[in-house]
Formats: C-alpha cells, sequence, structure tokens
C-alpha cells in the first residue's frame, strides 16, 4: 500500500468534510469575495441558492466515497477525478470574481492532491 496515496485520500476527505459540514457557516479567509459563509459564497459567484445544495451534496458524497476508498480501492478512482473536477471548478469561480490568488490555493492543493490519488491507480508514484 501506498501510505502517502491514503494520507493524501485521508485529507482530502476530511477536509472537504470539514468545509462542507463543519465551517459552511463561519467566514474564512478563503471564501470567494466578502462572503462569511458557503451560501453567500456561491452568491458572490453569481450562482443560485440551490446550486450550493447541489454541489455540496456531491462534494460530501465524493469525500465519503474517497475515505472508502481506502478499504475498497475501486472507488478511489472515480471519487478523485469527481473532486477534482468539483474542484477545477471552485478555481475557475475565485478567476471569474477576480479574487486574489491566494483564495484558490486550497482548491487548487486539493486540485493536485485529487489528481495524484486518482493518478496512483494507474502510475507506480516514486513517494
Amino acid at each position: 500500500m501506498n501510505y502517502v496515496i491514503i494520507a493524501m485520500q485521508a485529507i482530502v476527505g476530511l477536509g472537504i468534510l470539514n468545509v462542507w459540514l463543519v465551517q459552511n457557516k463561519k467566514a474564512t479567509k478563503w471564501r470567494g469575495g466578502n462572503a462569511s459563509t458557503i451560501i453567500e459564497e456561491f452568491e458572490a459567484y453569481g450562482l443560485p441558492t440551490w446550486s450550493c445544495y447541489v454541489v455540496g451534496l456531491l462534494k460530501v458524497v465524493l469525500a465519503i466515497l474517497l475515505l472508502i476508498s481506502i478499504w475498497y480501492p475501486i472507488l478511489k478512482e472515480p471519487a478523485a477525478l469527481g473532486l477534482a473536477f468539483f474542484l477545477l471548478g471552485s478555481i475557475a469561480m475565485h478567476y471569474r470574481i477576480k479574487d486574489p490568488l491566494y483564495k484558490s490555493y486550497p482548491a487548487f492543493l486539493f486540485f493536485v492532491m485529487c489528481t495524484l490519488i486518482a493518478a496512483s491507480s494507474h502510475i507506480k508514484l516514486v513517494f
């Protein structure tokens, strides 16, 4: 087993769950625009409120699947690629509203980790 990949799965999975289930109503320096909550952040992006619930549900499900994939590796690639897709969307939304670059750093970092997680099914990583 590649413990670095497993660690990344745990970090990304728990990180996404933290953002959507624990920190969703708290202000952070990473929120888009001047938003204090996730719903305000989606409004800052010009997205309807319902889309926050849909994206949130999908991200939570994918994060749970990524954690489960530690024991059931068949789920690893689809969960990681699904999250990578949404994380690219997060980066694009920050860019769209001309946020400072640092605000998209967590999404970029998790995107890279998800890409490595998905790729680990196909290539032998050196770490």
